[in-house]
């Protein structure tokens, strides 16, 4: 345990020390999120720094890489790669929009082209390596997929991306909620490794550097945001938790303990499709948080019962593990 709370104590370190010294560079290039016309309640956020996630990701990487065991170490580096191919698809999407001064960069058909690639790079080896059994919720016991497991992850790691990246829309809402997640997820992967003998302790290493890195980013990301971590920190963030959660078999724990990702991606599918058939919007805004803003709650408060909701989900499944 001792490895664990000093991965996280020392990615927490690294994050905020990124953030403290590269948050003028930020700035002097001009690299400023430029704010949807519609949003009114966060017209006098435009400007703000951008592409923050590169800090928190390159601190848990760095700190992840240098704390591991040396056992059974590539599903722990496929992570990496995938974390960071979606960080850099996140990247590019950023630069554009801070490029030409606009709020949109890839274009829809550019980010599911890339992140289909990803996803199924990831996938592909999940079955090559046996991840075909992930263990079913608050029990301890597993079901066989087999080759299903291919196309259940593809569509697992292209949903959990993008749903993370629609719940980057407040202040610390996405980062405060992902930390919580990557703890719990972190425990139940030590709880299942205590009844199944099975090693994993690099997944949970990386989900704690994550979750300290993040802690360390939230020191200059809550509200007021000093800086925002874009699409170069949200979407790498769902490739980490992707990766995490399939390779540790733990799939099916993503909608339970991520119910808010969940929350986030449906409430703007129900919006759209409402809109279509009635011409009226189901939600003030979607995704949701926008919608609890305008009905008069904080950002801060809706950050905190994102954060609440998971920590509550994610304990009563620990509690049912152990």
């Amino acid at each position: 345990m001792k490895v664990y709370i000093l991965a996280f104590l020392l990615s927490f370190v690294v994050s905020a020390v990124l953030c403290f010294l590269f948050l003028p560079l930020l700035k002097r290039l001009k690299a400023g999120q430029s704010i949807l016309s519609y949003v009114k309640e966060h017209k006098d956020k435009g400007g703000t720094p951008t592409m923050g996630g590169i800090f928190f990701v390159a601190a848990s990487v760095f700190v992840s890489l240098l704390l591991s065991s040396r056992v059974d170490l590539r599903p722990m580096l496929v992570s990496v790669a995938a974390g960071l191919g979606f960080c850099l698809v996140g990247f590019l999407d950023d630069f554009i929009k801070i490029r030409h001064k606009r709020n949109e960069g890839l274009t829809p058909f550019q980010k599911i082209v890339f992140q289909t690639l990803i996803a199924t790079l990831s996938a592909v080896f999940a079955y090559s390596r046996g991840f075909t059994c992930p263990y079913v919720p608050f029990f301890r016991t597993r079901i066989e997929l087999g080759w299903l497991s291919v196309p259940l992850n593809v569509f697992v790691f292209i949903a959990v991306t993008n749903c993370v990246n629609l719940t980057d829309g407040l202040d610390g809402l996405a980062a405060g909620t992902s930390y919580v997640y990557l703890l719990i997820l972190a425990f139940i992967v030590l709880a299942e490794e205590e009844f199944s003998g099975a090693t994993t302790n690099n997944y949970a290493l990386l989900s704690f550097c994550l979750s300290g890195a993040l802690i360390g980013f939230l020191l200059f990301n809550t509200y007021r945001a000093k800086v925002f971590m874009g699409d170069t920190g949200s979407l790498a963030l769902g490739g980490f938790i992707s990766c995490l959660s399939v390779f540790s078999s733990n799939t099916f724990y993503i909608p339970i303990v991520g119910i808010v990702f969940v929350l986030s991606g449906i409430s703007v599918i129900v919006q759209v499709i409402y809109y279509k058939r009635t011409g009226k919007r189901f939600f003030l805004m979607a995704p949701v948080h926008h919608h609890f803003q305008m009905k008069g709650a904080s950002e801060s408060k809706i950050a905190f019962c994102y954060k609440a909701v998971t920590l509550i989900a994610g304990l009563l499944c620990i509690l049912r593990l152990i």
